[in-house]
């Protein structure tokens, strides 16, 4: 039985629900003990589809997406949708129209985004599972600050019918969940079919110095204990430049993509955008915007895994951190990878810095490797953890 009144009590001081499904019950099926929370970008029938911005907040969804209608069928209660960045381009939930949202592990301080209502209310245990989005690592950016798991799939292997889309080159919906078990089942109904085993990898790959960016030692203390744990021979990776550009040109255009979809409603209905991102889509406008380095990241990752090796780095370069106007730049620096090159993702969580604040790995596979993944991330539970439990109060 779904105590809702309960629930809502719990949100309040995250604010990692923005609507609630009052009709919620459980169904016949694989997921009938599940609850689920859906982010605001993906289609929950009934409820409003807003995208987190202020210009969609009359739009009322008339049938679930795909994934939310698969979970459904599966006997998945959907209790609602959850807060996000606006326009899921930002990595803090600190929504101009919506509120924001707080890290159960430390209120004040952001839960990550752009899926940071995913992340908060599955770390905080107001859902099992949640449905986030990933177009440069927002499933796995939350997924790290509130020391949970969350999947990125490969690009294409679960339906994105019902989206709010942000970059349709990256962009994919995927799971988030406090235990593997939960992702695995989640999996199984997501991506029906979409299973190429769990053959163990045979080999590590890295960024040399991690490619210049730099790492908060408690994130390099949960990364070295990873590499030894894998125990795997390691190749160095060589990208066409440093991470930190890639993920700018990617950003160059995602934001030329959300200008076209935002159209002439940046004048007409500006007061439904946040200055925050007028400002971000201009600068993106006008940054440079190379395909081909695009192109050649996507290369040099798929050919340097091949089909039996695992990218191993930090999720995040830190920890979460008070919300503030300015979060560090180089949150993303190290996910954008992956959906540059249509990769697979898991955000592992590994243990906590010394405030407390989860910090977490991500292992990146070959296109279809999703069980590899998590057979990899369960064979390094003993040493990296599990997920973060939240602290006393």
């Amino acid at each position: 039985m779904l105590d809702l009144p309960a629930l809502m009590l719990a949100n309040a001081p995250l604010h990692a629900f923005v609507d609630w499904d009052r009709t919620a019950a459980f169904g016949q099926g694989p997921l009938g003990d599940l609850t689920v929370g859906v982010k605001a970008n993906i289609a929950v029938r009934g409820l409003p589809w807003t995208g987190g911005m202020g210009l969609r907040r009359e739009i009322i969804a008339e049938r679930d997406a795909a994934v939310v209608a698969g979970l459904r069928a599966a006997g998945a209660a959907i209790l609602g949708t959850l807060n996000m960045h606006e326009a899921a381009l930002g990595a803090t939930t600190d929504n101009h129209f919506y509120g924001r949202t707080h890290n159960p592990h430390c209120i004040g301080h952001t839960p990550g985004g752009s899926s940071g209502g995913s992340g908060a209310a599955v770390a905080a245990g107001l859902c099992d599972l949640a449905l986030g989005t990933d177009t440069l690592g927002s499933i796995r950016i939350p997924a790290a600050y509130c020391g949970i798991y969350g999947l990125k799939p490969t690009h294409g292997a679960v339906s994105t019918d019902g989206l709010v889309f942000l970059g349709r080159r990256f962009d994919s919906i995927g799971p988030l969940a406090r235990s593997l078990d939960v992702i695995t089942r989640a999996w199984a109904v997501i991506a029906p079919g979409h299973d190429a085993g769990e053959a163990p990898f045979a080999g590590v790959v890295t960024l040399a110095g991690l490619a210049g960016v730099e790492v908060q030692p408690a994130v390099t203390a949960a990364y070295d204990r990873a590499l030894a744990a894998i125990g795997l021979p390691t190749t160095p990776l060589a990208l066409p430049a440093a991470p930190t550009k890639i993920r700018l040109v990617a950003l160059a255009e995602i934001g030329r993509e959300l200008a076209a979809d935002i159209g002439e409603a940046r004048v007409s209905r500006r007061g439904d955008l946040s200055p925050e991102l007028h400002f971000v889509i201009g600068a993106l406008e006008a940054a440079p915007l190379d395909r081909q380095l695009l192109d050649a990241t996507r290369a040099a990752l798929v050919e340097g895994l091949g089909e039996n090796r695992v990218l191993v780095m930090p999720t995040a370069p830190q920890a979460a951190f008070a919300h503030t106007p300015r979060p560090p730049a180089t949150q993303a620096d190290f996910t954008t990878l992956a959906n540059v090159a249509g990769l697979p993702a898991l955000a592992v969580p590994a243990g906590t810095d010394a405030e407390g604040l989860p910090v977490g790995i991500q292992l990146v596979g070959p296109a279809g490797s999703e069980t590899r993944l998590i057979a990899l991330a369960r064979a390094l539970e003993p040493a990296l953890g599990g997920a973060v439990p939240l602290p006393r109060i």
